[in-house]
């Protein structure tokens, strides 16, 4: 392509400012590119998650890699996400993202003909690794083709895929296991990346090529560290139930992160380049969007591992049931997600996020209430419509928040940025799962009862959501796309 047709095969990476002129012309089929891709990598996080019982039946093996079906994937996205971000600054953030793709693609494939559940695992780790090379870009590619209030709207739509994705996903996965297609089963919820994948790879050559105008290194000594904590951190805790050997070495793990955090300070004050850009965590804006989307996924996740654990053990009902029960929750999120982006952030900026975490605190009251309302032992009928209003309090939350986050973040902090947000998203799942999963599996007296009290300790996490989110958006009092209209950035 050449740049006289606007495309940017040839395209050098060039500061941002470079680009203000003319809009990119490609700009709306590169962001459909990039916001397919965050759903095909973001799904897998979770689809897997109701299929895993019927994937151990088929497969075999022990009861106890069951999780390890997810915890694999997880984990080594996880451990990349940080890595994956650098090599965006360094070799650019297009030709990365068009490499991790393919890698997902024949990963994907080759899990859905694993023979066995060892190397169905091995598999899910290499494909989180993928995984890890593909989100991390995102932000940075939109970041070279929006510009003005066109950019917050570009970057307003991350946040409702993302949360569409984490929720749709054990809802895709029930109904694909359950429909059998041409035999395969629980297969289907791989090669479903197949066709998404090569539609990415399509659209591809409309992205604009981008990579951090000052070269960075890759910080050999930040990245062992990072991986270590982030492994001893997330590991444990993302197997289920865990004990107090777990939680030991999860405390070990965030010991070994903020060692981290002052590795990357004394990096930076030697002149040399940091994994972490240390301006990001300057002041308390950013950190406090870290604190706020580790809570927020914690929540969401842990409401969602919550309903198919009711439905699956308690009820033994299958995974269809669990899938359709989670679909009132995706469609609410997409409705007030596309609200929110197009109408609501515009005019009333980071308001909206709080009125979103309200508007979830209502339906986990509401949710509570249905399953007290069901018998012991029956199927709650009020809970999809508690769970549509959960989606809509997600949907007022993600595009607000992910604009919030990344108003401020200069071209220079993008690959850093993009990963840790990523990781901390990744964190607060496991966490989520681990937390409020194990209220429930702990929790003694009949399945109801242990809903209840998993949504009592959702309730906390989600006040704790709300004071990170008062910390982030203190002193902001005007929409967020307003320092774009007046040509800051």
């Amino acid at each position: 392509m050449s740049r006289t047709t606007g495309e940017p095969a040839t395209t050098p990476a060039t500061p941002r400012t470079a680009f203000a002129g003319a809009p990119y012309r490609w700009r709306w089929i590169a962001l459909a590119a990039l916001l397919a891709a965050e759903a095909m990598n973001l799904l897998d996080a979770t689809i897997v998650q109701v299929a895993a019982p019927v994937i151990h039946t088929d497969l075999g093996g022990t009861d106890a890699t069951i999780p390890w079906f997810s915890a694999s994937y997880t984990l080594a996205f996880a451990l990349g996400l940080l890595t994956g971000g650098r090599l965006g600054d360094i070799h650019g953030r297009r030709r990365v993202f068009r490499a991790g793709i393919i890698a997902f693609a024949l990963t994907s494939l080759a899990c859905a003909l694993a023979p066995t559940a060892v190397v169905l695992i091995t598999l899910r780790a290499v494909q989180g690794v993928a995984a890890a090379a593909i989100i991390p870009q995102t932000f940075g590619l939109i970041r070279a083709m929006f510009t003005g209030p066109e950019l917050s709207k570009a970057l307003g739509m991350i946040g409702p895929v993302m949360g569409l994705s984490a929720v749709a996903g054990p809802a895709l996965g029930g109904v694909l296991t359950h429909a059998d297609l041409l035999g395969a089963s629980w297969r289907a919820v791989f090669l479903v990346n197949l066709p998404l994948a090569a539609a990415v790879l399509a659209a591809a050559p409309c992205l604009r090529e981008d990579r951090a105008p000052v070269r960075p290194g890759l910080d050999p000594a930040g990245t062992a560290l990072a991986m270590l904590g982030t492994a001893l951190l997330v590991c444990p805790l993302a197997t289920g139930r865990p004990g107090p050997a777990a939680w030991a070495t999860a405390a070990a793990g965030a010991a070994v992160l903020t060692v981290f955090v002052a590795q990357q300070r004394r990096t930076a004050r030697r002149g040399k380049a940091p994994l972490i850009e240390p301006a990001l965590l300057r002041g308390r804006s950013f950190p406090a969007a870290l604190a706020t989307s580790t809570l927020f996924f914690a929540v969401m996740n842990g409401v969602m591992i919550t309903v198919v654990l009711h439905v699956e053990l308690g009820l033994h009902d299958g995974p269809l049931t669990a899938g359709l029960t989670l679909l009132p929750w995706s469609t609410g999120l997409a409705v007030a997600s596309w609200a929110a982006g197009s109408h609501l952030v515009p005019r009333y900026g980071s308001r909206v996020m709080h009125a979103g975490i309200v508007t979830l605190a209502g339906a986990l009251a509401a949710a509570a209430f249905a399953y007290r309302a069901a018998a012991p032992d029956a199927y709650p009928t009020a809970l999809p419509l508690a769970l549509a209003l959960a989606g809509l309090g997600s949907g007022l939350f993600t595009p607000p928040f992910f604009t919030s986050a990344l108003e401020a973040v200069g071209p220079q902090e993008t690959g850093s940025a993009a990963g840790l947000l990523n990781a901390v998203q990744q964190l607060g799942g496991t966490l989520g799962v681990a937390l409020i999963g194990g209220v429930y599996l702990g929790t003694t007296g009949g399945p109801r009862t242990a809903a209840e009290h998993a949504l009592a300790a959702a309730a906390v996490l989600l006040a704790a959501t709300a004071a990170a989110a008062g910390a982030m958006t203190a002193r902001r009092t005007r929409p967020a796309p307003a320092a774009y209209e007046s040509g800051e950035e």
